[in-house]
């Protein structure tokens, strides 16, 4: 596994190299020729286009890190809607930095304590308004669903642990894994959080995505 950080500042250089000594610093045009699967890059929102790469990097199965100079819940959404596993300041201290990668290199996603309580706020008051609305107890994604999959889908979208989901639904942890697995896959998503993003929508959370 390689650390790549992609940047217009060569500034940054340093601090990345203190974090991550084996580290390599490319460019926009090179990394994704680069890149290999498992490996993390890094990549500042000061890179045109870096909405794209974010996509295409995910692709590579490889792990997403935006950093930003001015960090805000939008970009942060956008950029884990995208893909990406982890959003932090750009000016992050080397500590910081190892423990984000820490985290998205264990299957993890890295954002703040706020954000994350928001999204998942916000995300429980959409999925009470959709399913107490008459004729619409689920949205489109729901529908993909068998049943069973789709009470595994809510209990967790509400923020329930395996454990708490099994006791719920009167079924075992070990089942629940496999609903969870089968819901990432007919819902082309990678964890909880895009899970929870995937059923209320980034529009019901945050508004229009602000433009680059």
């Amino acid at each position: 596994m390689k650390h790549w950080f992609v940047t217009t500042d060569g500034s940054l250089k340093a601090r990345w190299e203190s974090a991550f000594p084996k580290s390599v610093a490319t460019t926009p045009n090179k990394v994704l020729d680069q890149v290999r699967s498992g490996d993390v890059v890094w990549l500042t929102t000061m890179v045109e286009n870096w909405d794209e790469l974010i996509s295409t990097i995910a692709a590579k199965k490889a792990i997403a890190v935006l950093l930003s100079y001015a960090p805000n819940d939008r970009e942060a959404l956008k950029a884990l809607d995208l893909g990406a596993r982890g959003y932090a300041h750009t000016l992050a201290a080397p500590d910081v930095l190892k423990q984000v990668a820490l985290v998205v290199t264990n299957q993890g996603v890295w954002v703040g304590q706020e954000l994350l309580a928001k999204v998942m706020g916000g995300a429980f008051k959409a999925l009470q308004n959709r399913q107490s609305s008459e004729g619409h107890q689920h949205g489109e994604y729901l529908n993909l669903l068998t049943e069973r999959e789709r009470g595994v889908a809510l209990a967790v979208a509400r923020g329930a642990t395996n454990k708490e989901v099994a006791r719920q639904l009167d079924i075992t942890e070990r089942t629940v894994k496999a609903h969870l697995s089968a819901i990432f896959k007919k819902l082309s998503v990678r964890d909880r959080l895009q899970l929870i993003l995937k059923l209320t929508s980034i529009s019901e959370l945050e508004g229009d995505y602000p433009s680059k």
